[in-house]
């Protein structure tokens, strides 16, 4: 594939790019959408077992006894275990391993597992799951996390039902509201979200002969899944393989450990046959991980002038059974709660609170989606209470490179904010926004149009080892190979990689072949979560392709006796005194006279020397930036509502494949509307009412509006040809602009998520109730 060959600025200069900054189709692409592809879950094996989990029938209660006689006495199945057959440590969790891979004498949700089971066929392993009998004491249930902080609530581990506290302060908060023109107090709710991936959880583990393990199971991270593997399996990690691509969608869903070390149990009792576990819709929804409910609680002051005073906030947020990665959830929400903006006076508190309410963990935007649509209400609130622009109010508050933020720390790295909402106030839908207001499609149906601006970290942040790796070789045909260990997961990295590839080694993209997301292939990149894999795959990329120049170069003046000064390094050639020499003749040069044909490239990502006390790993070096512009219709008589336009304007530093980017705008996008509008996993006492996708509502192409996307190249220094990344700001800022949106066009406030028709038309009723009393 060709790509035409601009002139683009790039990293402060002009410089001539083939690839990077042009809209190459994905690289993934062709087998995706045929079909072609297979996933995990596709595969079929003639001599393969099926394994099924045992889930906990209560949400609270006491294991007293297991027995698996009967299950393993019916024909067919070859094995049953519990936690006795646990060789090594019984929990895992990315941060604090609290959740048990089989839990052996207390269940906390009815996501748990209690055993596993591999049978001939998956009728014959749901049979023997029924014939597992396990003795139970009931526990009080704790669901409303609130009273779970009390004194009086049961405590659902050994250090109580708080698993984080996080607390910043900065100035004299008290001082400043009383010096304050104008005070905005609320109360904010956002629902449990599910990943709703089309794939769920789910793979295959087999053992060889040797005792060698193969995991093929779709993760975010396969170095960590493998050491957590082999410490439940006490064994050694060099033994084991895990292969974490391609996958079906995860969102932060499979970050987490899901079926890995349950397919490595089973294969070590399958003699030597692949096992497959592969969950059905209902059990992913109950053992799967959510977005974590928040009550928001905030208090804004500012000058009549708009300049924003003081910001307190009291954010408490329902992790369910098990840590997982809530502490983080919490500490990048309270980071991140008083928005891209300079507040001098804050007091910024969150809490992770355990409950008996599933498992909440990873979702794209981390808590920053729940903290956005109370700061950026207060915004619109302020505005309006001042008789300001909502732009300007914006513009005039928020933070520049070299400034300091709320956080009370200097921001060294690119920031867009500014520009992204110039860029907003000069669109279309925003300047003409009175004209499309007026254009509703019934007379019972009113239009709103408002924006909202938020911004996301990019990274681990301060106190977590965060680092890139990549490795190009040589191919026998000429091609190259560039591994990375940050996994596909939907969002287009793979292209990113190989369009940073082909523009330093000066090769057409269809020369580079991208591996990723293999143990045995690929060398320790990180997680592909935090927004990081295009600034952390691409840069280590970038780091390892000099390293293949060099090695190159060097052999080519090798071969013909040219010094190293006169070698050509020209597009798909190398040129030695007026000698072409091929790929290919380099690689046969080097495999004859046994050298390496791989180099490496190795990326420390840049941190802040000190954490902010209290803060949980604040803040971090990098962020992305991003503003929407939102119209939306409400049907006053349903309260039902659909999101019209959207203009998202996204600073992602120097972008990479804008056609990648729009991918990514677009589905954050409908992602947000999903969770602004329709989407919430109800649980009651524990035991979940929302069980499929037939009770649980996500956006289809029906709801899916015209996104249009205006990048702001706000370029990054560090970043690959000044990348940074994108993929969780994407869905953030929608949910206040709709919340917004909402308000103007019918004045009802929503503070409750998902804002659903009941929602609305019962606050459309109350604010006509109020507005028909007599004034007093």
């Amino acid at each position: 594939m060709k790509a035409e060959a601009k002139n683009e600025k790039g990293n402060g200069g002009n410089t001539p790019f083939t690839w990077v900054g042009k809209r190459v189709r994905r690289i993934d692409g062709p087998e995706k959408v045929t079909g072609e592809l297979k996933y995990m879950t596709d595969y079929q094996y003639e001599d393969m077992v099926w394994g099924k989990v045992l889930r906990a029938k209560y949400p609270h209660a006491r294991i007293k006894e297991i027995h698996v006689e009967k299950a393993k006495s019916l024909p067919g199945v070859i094995a049953v275990l519990t936690h006795k057959d646990i060789p090594g440590f019984n929990g895992f969790g990315i941060v604090v391993p609290d959740q048990p891979v089989l839990c052996s004498d207390v269940v906390r949700c009815t996501g748990d597992a209690v055993a596993l089971v591999a049978a001939e066929t998956s009728e014959i392993a749901e049979q023997a799951l029924g014939l597992v009998d396990v003795e139970y004491e009931l526990l009080e249930v704790v669901s409303d996390p609130e009273k779970a902080m009390g004194k009086t609530s049961p405590q659902l581990h050994p250090d109580g039902n708080i698993h984080s506290h996080v607390k910043i302060k900065n100035g004299n908060v008290e001082d400043a509201f009383q010096e304050a023109d104008l005070i905005i107090e609320n109360t904010f709710y956002s629902p449990r979200q599910m990943h709703a991936f089309i794939e769920t959880e789910g793979g295959w583990g087999k053992m060889d002969e040797e005792g060698f393990i193969t995991i093929k199971c779709p993760g975010q991270y396969a170095y960590r899944d493998r050491m957590q593997i082999a410490r439940a399996l006490a064994y050694n990690p060099e033994r084991i393989r895990v292969i974490s691509s391609p996958i079906g969608g995860a969102f932060g869903g499979k970050d987490e450990i899901t079926v890995q070390i349950y397919l490595a149990l089973l294969a070590m009792h399958t003699n030597g046959r692949p096992v497959k576990i592969h969950y059905s819709r209902e059990e992913s929804v109950v053992a799967g991980m959510k977005r974590h409910p928040f009550k928001v609680q905030m208090k804004t002051a500012v000058k009549k002038d708009g300049t924003l005073l003081a910001n307190r906030v009291r954010a408490v947020g329902d992790t369910g059974a098990y840590a997982s990665l809530g502490g983080a959830v919490i500490a990048l929400a309270i980071e991140h709660s008083c928005g891209p903006y300079k507040i001098p006076n804050v007091d910024l508190e969150g809490f992770c609170v355990y409950t008996n309410n599933g498992i909440a963990g990873a979702f794209r935007g981390f808590g920053v989606n729940q903290v956005c649509m109370a700061i950026e209400t207060h915004m619109d609130m302020i505005a309006e209470k001042l008789g300001i622009d909502p732009v300007e109010i914006r513009k005039k508050n928020v933070y520049h490179q070299g400034e300091v933020s709320s956080m009370g720390h200097v921001v060294k790295s690119s920031v867009g904010t500014h520009k992204t909402l110039e860029v907003a106030e000069n669109c279309d839908l925003w300047k003409n926004r009175e004209k499309y207001k007026a254009e509703a499609s019934e007379p019972w149906k009113k239009r709103g149009v408002s924006l909202a601006t938020s911004f996301h970290g990019i990274g681990m942040g301060i106190g977590l080892p965060d680092y890139g790796a990549a490795s190009i070789e040589l191919l026998p045909e000429g091609k190259f190979k560039v591994a990375v260990g940050c996994e596909e997961i939907g969002g287009g990295n793979s292209t990113v990689y190989a369009q940073v590839a082909a523009e330093m080694l000066k090769c057409d993209i269809s020369n580079i072949v991208v591996v990723q997301g293999d143990t045995s292939q690929t060398l320790d990149g990180g997680t592909v979560t935090a927004s990081r894999s295009t600034y952390t795959g691409g840069r280590a990329v970038a780091t390892a392709a000099p390293n293949m120049v060099s090695l190159l170069t060097e052999t080519a003046a090798e071969m013909t006796g040219v010094v190293m000064e006169k070698i050509e390094w020209l597009p798909n050639r190398i040129v030695a005194a007026g000698e072409t020499i091929s790929y290919k003749r380099l690689f046969d040069y080097l495999y004859e006279h046994r050298r390496k044909t791989k180099v490496e490239g190795h990326f420390m990502l840049p941190k802040e020397k000190e954490e902010i006390k209290g803060s949980g790993g604040a803040p971090h070096h990098l962020y992305g930036y991003l503003t929407h512009v939102v119209m939306v219709e409400v049907d006053t008589l349903t309260g039902e509502t659909d999101v019209l336009r959207v203009v998202s304007i996204p600073d992602a530093g120097k972008v990479i494949n804008p056609q990648g980017l729009e991918g990514q705008t677009e589905g954050g996008a409908v992602m947000g509307i999903g969770y602004t509008l329709f989407e919430d996993v109800l649980i009651e006492g524990g035991y979940h009412k929302t069980r499929n996708f037939t009770d649980y509502i996500i956006p289809t192409i029906r709801e899916t509006p015209i996104i249009e996307t205006f990048p702001v190249e706000e370029a990054e220094e560090s970043g690959p040809f000044g990348a940074k990344g994108i993929g969780e700001v994407v869905m953030i800022p929608i949910i206040a602009a709709i919340m917004s949106a909402i308000y103007d066009a019918t004045g009802a406030r929503i503070k409750h998520l998902p804002a659903t028709p009941e929602r609305i038309y019962n606050a459309i009723k109350q604010l006509k109730e109020q507005e028909a009393q007599p004034a007093r």
